[in-house]
């Protein structure tokens, strides 16, 4: 096998709640996490000789040891002793710097994708273990599907799978620093806390309506201060016909649940005519079928 061709789907939060900061300096969180078709395509490409190189569609995404998939290459190649190298090609669609994991989804991706293409027989909880030394995002992007994240989002729980809906994305042209936005909500007194159990209760009961009044994050509190557009674009969707808009991650993207195609489409439309985001997609959830 000489080339593996991969889809790397992004995520959202339907949940996202910060219990508290660790002695290690990361948080404890409680997020409720969802895969979507929105994803950058990865081409795994087999060197005849060792070296790992990394090409992207966009300039400013580092390409050396500082992109977080060729720490992935890096990571396997140095345990297992590979002899060939590989060329990585990201052909990038989710947000950069959006809330949306599109750099821990990639490196997921070059981790299965070079599993498969050296035969190393490392399974789902195996490539889990070597992801989360490269990110806490990274174990979930192996995982996939509708999960509940806890600890630093390495303990994943499957749920039941987000009933059937329509979601828009929308990222205004800003991008958010995850370390800034967490380093403030510290500071931050009387938070308002998510109804995480409420968004499990509503999925295991296949209740969109209940999962869409559920939805929260927390660290609305910290990103929307410093870039309002996210409160308006949130607002834009609901008075479009969105059961819920909330941020994902620690933002700027928003996102948007919607019961039917018709009135989605309708809220992609106007708000892409608004000009209040840089990028904007419409598409559903991934479901995983578990065994």
């Amino acid at each position: 096998m000489n080339i593996l061709e991969l889809r790397a789907l992004g995520k959202i939060n339907l949940g996202l709640d910060v219990l508290g900061v660790r002695e290690d300096g990361y948080h404890d969180v409680r997020m409720v996490m969802q895969t979507v078709y929105l994803y950058d395509d990865v081409i795994i490409r087999r060197k005849t000789g060792p070296g790992i190189e990394v090409e992207s569609n966009l300039y400013y995404l580092p390409v050396d040891e500082n992109n977080i998939a060729y720490k992935a290459a890096k990571l396997l190649t140095d345990e297992f002793d590979l002899t060939n190298g590989v060329f990585i090609t990201l052909k990038k669609h989710i947000p950069v710097s959006a809330g949306m994991a599109g750099g821990s989804a990639n490196a997921a991706a070059v981790l299965f994708g070079m599993n498969r293409m050296f035969r190393l027989g490392l399974g789902e909880e195996e490539l889990m273990e070597r992801g989360l030394k490269l990110g806490a995002d990274v174990p979930y992007c192996i995982k996939r599907g509708t999960v509940l994240a806890e600890g630093i989002g390495e303990k994943l729980t499957p749920l039941p799978p987000l009933p059937k809906c329509q979601i828009l994305i929308a990222k205004p042209g800003v991008s958010v620093s995850t370390k800034w936005v967490y380093d403030r909500i510290d500071a931050k007194k009387n938070l308002q806390h998510p109804d995480i159990d409420g968004i499990i209760a509503g999925l295991h009961h296949g209740d969109l309506q209940t999962v869409a009044r559920s939805m929260g994050n927390v660290l609305e509190e910290v990103t929307i201060g410093a870039y309002p557009v996210i409160e308006e674009i949130k607002s834009r969707m609901k008075d479009a016909g969105a059961l819920n808009a909330i941020m994902s991650g620690s933002g700027p993207t928003v996102f948007g649940i919607f019961a039917d195609r018709t009135s989605a489409k309708e809220a992609y439309r106007r708000i892409k005519e608004q000009k209040l985001v840089k990028q904007v997609y419409l598409t559903n959830a991934h479901v995983v079928k578990r065994r």
